[in-house]
């Protein structure tokens, strides 16, 4: 048999209750000040979580989006160099080409930069946790 010891530090006897002088409501209440502090921390690790994934999230779209604006300068610089290769000769057209094609490599950089960031943010893992330890704690208190 295990040893169960209070948060007091005393050692507890699984056949005898743990406060044998309080009465039904004075437990009660305890019971329900202390499910009401559980839903407050709960509360205050979501917001902290939620806080730190919004950050995350940004930054990702931040990469998503100067990927994005360097994908459209790719192709702005495609176009010119198609444009002029048609009207003017193959020399400056290469060098809008060579422009376009370093523009199109960040553009990819970027972007996978971005969707890497994104897929690993997860969603308030630790409140999760914590939530399904409370869950199994209130079983627990039923029986």
């Amino acid at each position: 048999m295990t040893d169960v010891k209070h948060k007091t530090g005393e050692r507890l006897d699984p056949g005898q209750p743990l406060r044998p002088e309080r009465s039904l409501p004075e437990l009660l209440s305890e019971l329900t000040g202390e499910i009401t502090t559980l839903v407050r921390k709960e509360l205050e690790l979501a917001k902290v979580e939620a806080k730190d994934e919004v950050r995350e999230t940004a930054k990702a779209g931040g990469m998503l989006g100067a990927g994005g604006l360097a994908a459209w300068l790719g192709v702005l610089f495609v176009s010119l160099a198609v444009a002029w290769l048609l009207d003017q000769g193959i020399n400056r057209a290469l060098a809008f080409g060579i422009v376009a094609l370093v523009w199109l490599v960040a553009a990819a950089i970027l972007i996978s930069i971005g969707r890497r960031r994104l897929s690993e943010v997860q969603v308030i893992p630790q409140t999760k946790e914590t939530l399904q330890e409370d869950v199994e704690w209130a079983r627990a208190q039923k029986t």
